[in-house]
């Protein structure tokens, strides 16, 4: 949906679109990047100062910042303005206060099915596509599809995958994935098309609480399955495509 245009940071365009009665989408980009997290971030602390106790929701993503208010105390005229004043001076927010994790993973292909389909894609080892996947922070972009599901990236290229052709019927809950170059885990069992090349025994949903959130940096460290048992994790195998 197109919507009114803005200018922000340096020579940079978006556009505010309405996307129901009582909630406006502030498109800052059209494409994903790691450098889009900062500007979604500062957009997002604005709109909640901005729209005060009129504001019932807002909800960062890859490129654009949704804004769900109270159409009881709020018009959606005033809403739009509200906008443009939290555009005004836009800065990105400084991201070193998003929390660290490391996620202990079992990579094996008893619970990543996909790990050594990844390795022939890609030309590499299995060894050394766990070495990658392990070599580097990734920042989380947004969360969605299920409770605690956050979208992270980005992987490198080589390991970039397209989701399965047909998804699996029954994803196990901490399965970590890859799709294009994003990853992930299942914080609950679930359909699924990601990639999956492991499983970790951290929980990441608990009373209604997501362990990540956008602006945080998650880095994966190898670990064993005796490791993984005692940690408490699930070895029941992952079967291929439903």
């Amino acid at each position: 949906m197109s919507g009114q245009r803005f200018a922000f940071g340096q020579g940079q365009h978006g556009s505010i679109e309405t996307v129901a009665l009582d909630a406006l989408m502030v498109r800052l980009f059209t494409h994903i990047d790691e450098g889009n997290v900062g500007w979604l971030l500062g957009l997002a602390e604005r709109l909640r100062h901005t729209f005060g106790e009129a504001l019932v929701e807002v909800v960062p993503s890859y490129t654009t910042v949704m804004v769900q208010y109270d159409i009881l105390a709020m018009t959606p005229e005033a809403a739009r303005q509200h906008v443009k004043v939290a555009l005004q001076g836009l800065m990105p927010a400084e991201l070193a206060g998003g929390r660290e994790h490391r996620v202990p993973v079992w990579y094996d292909p008893s619970v990543g099915p996909d790990l050594s389909r990844l390795a022939d894609l890609s030309g590499l080892a299995v060894e050394e596509v766990v070495r990658r996947h392990c070599a580097k922070p990734y920042r989380v972009f947004a969360l969605g599809f299920t409770p605690g599901f956050a979208f992270m990236g980005l992987v490198e290229p080589a390991l970039a995958a397209p989701r399965l052709t047909t998804p699996r019927q029954q994803v196990a809950a901490g399965s970590v994935g890859i799709g294009e170059r994003q990853t992930a885990i299942y914080p609950s069992a679930s359909p699924g098309g990601w990639n999956i090349l492991g499983r970790t025994p951290v929980a990441l949903f608990c009373e209604g609480v997501s362990l990540f959130q956008p602006g945080d940096s998650v880095q994966f460290e190898a670990i064993t399955r005796h490791r993984f048992v005692e940690m408490g994790g699930d070895t029941t195998p992952l079967g291929g495509v439903a």
